[in-house]
């Protein structure tokens, strides 16, 4: 007789269009399985909605909220020692609190503003394409990143994160439609010029991610990036 698999236990906090896909992509997965729901169908910026009896019987909460909600998020679920995803950004502000939070509570938390294994590879594209490119003045760089109209921060922490690598990248930001998430990166000069994109289709590469930061962070402390699971 076989053993059966041990699902992952994952609580939702937020059940916007990353919340739902990754509840469709748990569904449909052998490893994980939903055991909570915060905000379904409430307003995420007031914290009464949060389920903290469903979130104690989780390994990893998983944060899609907004920047005027996960911090106060942040605090009552690391209380209950669960481990935690943040996916929502604008809060990096207060990662030394959130620093001390992780320490104090002695749990893991892993965040990004970018949960796509094809985003992160090009945060590396860009990153070394501009250590080559800075050896030579006659390159500039710019940027352009495309959201969807409902996105309320720009630019998007995904431009933000690429900006902070590259020395003199701004980026112009469009809001409209409903693009899921394009970034690109310009090096130009007069004799020629470089264009390196990402384009995101839909939300399930997000999804995914998530849910691979979520078995990266399960049994782990201290705060962590994305980017760490890459050195693993």
């Amino acid at each position: 007789m076989q053993n059966k698999i041990s699902k992952i236990k994952i609580a939702l906090i937020g059940y916007g269009k990353m919340g739902r896909e990754i509840d469709a992509l748990c569904r449909e997965s052998k490893n994980f399985e939903v055991v909570s729901i915060s905000f379904k169908n409430k307003d995420k910026n007031k914290n009464k909605g949060l389920d903290l009896k469903g979130i104690v019987k989780a390994d990893v909460a998983i944060d899609f909220t907004s920047k005027d909600a996960v911090l106060k998020n942040i605090r009552k679920v690391a209380k209950l020692g669960v481990n935690l995803v943040i996916g929502t950004t604008g809060w990096y502000d207060d990662i030394k609190e959130v620093e001390a939070l992780v320490r104090k509570y002695k749990i893991g938390l892993i965040y990004s503003p970018n949960f796509s294994i094809g985003a992160n590879i090009f945060f590396k594209m860009t990153a070394f394409s501009s250590k080559l490119f800075g050896k030579f003045s006659d390159y500039d760089v710019y940027g352009l990143e495309i959201h969807h109209k409902m996105k309320l921060d720009s630019p998007s922490g995904t431009a933000l994160k690429i900006a902070s690598k590259i020395n003199g990248l701004n980026f112009t930001s469009i809001r409209a439609g409903r693009n899921p998430g394009f970034h690109q990166v310009v090096f130009d000069s007069n004799a020629d010029g470089i264009t390196l994109s990402h384009q995101a289709y839909n939300r399930t590469g997000f999804g995914k991610g998530a849910l691979l930061a979520a078995s990266f962070i399960k049994n782990k402390k201290g705060v962590h990036s994305f980017e760490d699971m890459f050195k693993e």
